[in-house]
Formats: structure tokens, sequence, C-alpha cells
């Protein structure tokens, strides 16, 4: 395993991170013990999860993914082994069986407290806004629609010190952002910095991978000259960069056969991209799956590579791309086809 540190911190990371968003929904209990088992053998002591998961959400279902984890340290005493990350839920439609107070005093505590408790822990090393609260692009949402009355602003101060009390009382030890945008980053970087107080946002969680390199315009400027690293979220595209979907019939368990309105991945152009991202892999003797995870090993602007899996197989080839070096053939043919097809699933 590689290793490296969240920026401006002591904690030390595998830059391959385990993702959990299906375990409760696509996976068991057992099958997510096996895999934490697994990973921490094999050096990835940096685990994300949500009080979201498993995803998709579902009332029913809320925070059992944290519930797995928490039971897990209680089994197997690793807590002090595992860099843990979790984060609160935005708000959303979708979110309401949870709260609908965004990110208030009151829900932040909430949030923390309830995470804390799941995960019988007393702390998490990296706790993360899930999504913005104010009305803003993300979750590949194309274009702009500005609303000057969401009063944004007004809260920002509010939410950093309340996680800087939360800092303070021993409950989290850094904070992070997630499905960010340039100007979100660097409002809650500047606020930190006139008011020294406050935490600083010490990562990112975007998605970003072969089919969006979206990151890569103004962002990637910010994680590396701000010192905010990015933790690269769906670097498989919900499993299409596998190359499970090409075939006339799709996998009977795969996710987008499961949840087809999961579609973000799975447009017609990002099916072209993605078969040409195929073609070079096969050419260069790579699967497609360890091809794209090895291109987002290679990014300077990575922290850490957050993998998902529901085989076991799957997760040992996910893993095993830490160890690919990629040629500046496969590279150039990267870039190449990036420059046919730029960002076909933003």
């Amino acid at each position: 395993m590689k290793y490296t540190f969240i920026p401006r911190t002591k904690i030390r990371v595998s830059k391959i991170c385990l993702g959990t968003m299906t375990w409760g929904r696509q996976n068991s209990e057992d099958e997510a013990f096996e895999q934490m088992d697994y990973a921490l053998d094999q050096g990835v002591n940096f685990f994300d999860t949500a009080e979201l998961y498993p995803v998709p959400p579902k009332k029913e279902l809320y925070a059992l993914t944290e519930e797995y984890i928490g039971n897990w340290f209680k089994k197997t005493g690793n807590r002090d082994k595992v860099v843990l990350a979790s984060k609160i839920a935005g708000p959303a439609d979708f979110t309401k069986y949870i709260r609908t107070t965004g990110f208030s005093k009151d829900s932040i505590l909430e949030a923390i407290d309830g995470s804390l408790k799941r995960l019988q822990t007393d702390y998490v090393d990296l706790y993360q806004l899930h999504w913005p609260e104010r009305n803003t692009n993300f979750f590949g949402q194309r274009g702009f629609n500005a609303d000057n009355d969401d009063h944004w602003e007004d809260n920002i101060h509010e939410v950093l010190n309340t996680l800087s009390d939360l800092i303070k009382a021993g409950k989290i030890r850094e904070v992070g952002i997630s499905n960010e945008t340039p100007w979100g980053t660097m409002r809650y970087l500047e606020e930190s910095k006139v008011h020294e107080h406050l935490p600083r946002m010490v990562t990112v969680q975007n998605p970003y991978s072969l089919l969006n390199r979206t990151f890569e315009t103004g962002m990637s400027e910010i994680s590396i000259r701000e010192k905010i690293g990015l933790l690269a979220y769906s670097p498989l595209g919900f499993g299409v960069l596998s190359g499970k979907y090409l075939g006339e019939v799709p996998p009977r368990k795969g996710r987008i056969t499961l949840f087809p309105h999961y579609s973000r991945y799975s447009g017609e152009t990002a099916t072209a991209a993605t078969e040409k991202y195929n073609q070079l892999a096969e050419k260069n003797g790579l699967s497609l799956a360890q091809m794209a995870l090895a291109f987002v090993n290679t990014r300077k602007f990575l922290t850490s590579n957050i993998i998902g899996a529901t085989t076991m197989e799957q997760l040992k080839e996910n893993i095993a791309s830490i160890d690919i070096e990629l040629s500046k053939e496969v590279l150039q043919g990267i870039e190449e086809i990036h420059g046919d097809i730029p960002n076909p699933a933003p």
C-alpha cells in the first residue's frame, strides 16, 4: 500500500480508501466485515462512510452502514487502526426523514452524536459536510440556477464555529467538504483565514474519474495551492468503468441494473468513451477497472481514492490498482480519448 497525509495534518492515510455505501443494501453485515478485514490486512487504513448510507437511501435502512462499522470495531477492537471519515447529510427532499434543518448547530450536534453512537467510537477523524446546503450545482447537475435569497453566507460562520466546538470536545479531529464547487471551497477557506480560531477544511470529496475530470477545472488549482486534498469518489463511475455494462446483457446484480435511476455515468456519450477506454486497456494488457483506478492514483491533487465493491473479487482488484504503473503510452492514450470525449458524465 502507498500512503500520504491528509493535508496540513499528521494523519497518515492509505491512498486507497474503503468506501462503504453499499453495506446494508447490496452487502450484508457479514460481507461488510469481510471487506473491512481484507482491506485492513492489505494496508488500507482509511474508511469513508456517512449517516446517509446505504445508498440509495431509504428510511428503513437509515445509517445501517455506520452500525455495521461500529459492530466491526466492537468485534475486532480495530478502531485505533483505522482513520475514520463520516458525513452529515445535507438538506434535500430525499433526506427529510433524517432532518430538515440543514447544517444548523442543533443539526450538526444531533448528527455527530448519532454517528458516534452507531460507530461505537468517541471520535471521528474526518467529519464532512456531505453536500452544500445552499442552492448550487452538484451530483452531476449541469448549469446553475442562481438563488440570491438562500442566505447561505449567513450560515458559514456558524457552521465552522459549531465544528470548532466539536474539535475542542474531542468528537472530531479534522473537517472536510464534499460535492463542492470552487466558490464554496474558497469561501470556507477564506472564512477560516479571516477568523483564525475557526477550523480549516482539509479535504474535499468530489467525483473524479476517466468519465468526469471536471475537478481539473478550477478545483485542482485550489487543491494544490491551498492544500485541500481530493478524496475522489466514484472513480469507476458506479461500476461503469469496470466494463461490465458494455455487453448486451447487463449484470443481474450490478448497481445500475438494480437502481437504473443512477444513470449519471451511463449515458450514450459516457458509454462511447467507456468503450474507447476499454479498448485502450485491452491493448495494453490491463483491465479497464485497474487502468481507471491507476489513473486516478497518479493525480497530484489526490489524497485518497475511494473505492467501493460488492464482491470480494472486485475489492481485491480495486485495492491491487495501487501497484499498477501506467506507461507513457497509456497515459497519452487516455489524454487522446479525453480530448475527443471530454467529461461525458459530470
